[in-house]
């Protein structure tokens, strides 16, 4: 983003998912939330960055001659830092698990931002004791290897429903996750910082007793 461009802590303190929805709605992007069964694995924490993305298909066999989980460690091993890992699985699914302890551990030494999956993830407690935003599409025990393979990397893919490229921005909380299209960032950050305030001067005036419809008569917010 620009040099005047909201810094990275300014959104991840003052937006919130919602938010940074209805601005999307507002321009236009009516398609941008992720389906809700895409989860927190941890409510508590937040994830933003940058998408960087895996295209997943459903195998029924353990492939021979072949090295297992080529491009996941491809994709992983080359994440910079604030980049998430975007993995489209076709969920809901109940056999495509492709997110673990041991990506978590190197993606975070590669301080990516988190991962969003619509399939399934797996070693919830030590991801979470590692404090790793993850955003899943379920929780199982299940191995990829032979049920699910990466076919591609850094292509243009749809997770949770939602059509996401390569560099695009992702913002998760405990109310869902959206997608902003990277050709529109800076204007979406800038719009819901404004609505942000916005929302700020209409609950204090709520609090001193103004009716719902007398405050969005003189504010447009609700």
């Amino acid at each position: 983003m620009k040099k005047n461009a909201p810094t990275r802590q300014t959104i991840l303190r003052k937006l919130y998912s919602p938010v940074l929805s209805d601005v999307l709605d507002s321009l236009g992007y009516r398609r941008q939330a992720m389906r809700p069964f895409v989860r927190p694995l941890d409510e508590d924490l937040v994830l933003f960055g940058r998408a960087r993305t895996g295209a997943y298909s459903p195998v029924y066999h353990v492939p021979s001659g072949r090295k297992p989980y080529a491009l996941e460690m491809e994709l992983i091993d080359s994440l910079r830092a604030n980049e998430v890992a975007v993995l489209a699985c076709g969920g809901p699914t109940d056999r495509i698990a492709p997110w673990g302890e041991l990506l978590t551990t190197a993606a975070k030494l590669h301080k990516a931002a988190g991962c969003v999956t619509d399939g399934l993830v797996r070693d919830v407690r030590r991801i979470r004791e590692m404090r790793f935003p993850v955003f899943h599409g379920g929780i199982g025990p299940l191995d990829s290897k032979g049920r699910g393979e990466m076919i591609a990397r850094d292509v243009p893919v749809e997770c949770g429903g939602v059509h996401v490229e390569p560099g695009d921005w992702l913002f998760g909380d405990i109310d869902g996750l959206v997608v902003i299209p990277q050709a529109i960032a800076e204007r979406t950050f800038a719009e819901a910082l404004a609505k942000v305030d916005a929302e700020d001067t209409v609950r204090k005036e709520l609090l001193k007793g103004k009716s719902l419809a007398e405050v969005f008569e003189k504010h447009g917010v609700l």
